[in-house]
């Protein structure tokens, strides 16, 4: 299969300026209508009672993955797993161990978000090097088999 590019060169080759004008101006109308779309969130949203039934409806009535349902609401595929297999996120308890986890995570977030990377380096100086000793250990030969 010809590329675009292929076809372009070629259309240079022989000349036809009024067909490479076309393509340009064709080129020019698309970039007007093109977005530019993050394949993968970066951030969720938040799992909420009326999401997780959102989930287990679309699981139920459609042949989606969870891979689809995930990637349709913006969530994690294994937030998806968890409502579907396990119930989780379908009550608005803010004391079950899943809002906590949840809390937990936004916390350190935001802390390790307001610090600086920190570079460690290992002082060696004051650790003591060991020897390379070679075991005693008998090797075989093809000869001893």
């Amino acid at each position: 299969m010809t590329t675009l590019k292929e076809f372009e060169d070629a259309l240079r080759e022989q000349g036809m300026q009024m067909a490479l004008a076309i393509l340009q101006k064709l080129r020019e109308r698309d970039k007007d209508k093109r977005s530019v779309a993050p394949a993968r969130r970066i951030t969720g949203r938040k799992m909420t009672p009326e999401l997780a039934r959102h989930i287990l409806d679309l699981h139920a009535t459609t042949d989606m993955t969870q891979q689809e349902i995930a990637f349709e609401l913006g969530v994690n595929q294994g937030r998806v797993n968890e409502v579907i297999k396990r119930g989780k996120w379908l009550d608005d308890d803010p004391n079950s161990p899943e809002a906590i986890a949840r809390d937990k995570a936004k916390a350190r977030m935001k802390t390790t978000a307001n610090r600086k990377p920190s570079v460690r380096r290992r002082d060696t100086s004051s650790q003591k090097r060991r020897p390379h000793t070679s075991s005693n250990q008998a090797q075989l030969s093809l000869g001893d088999l």
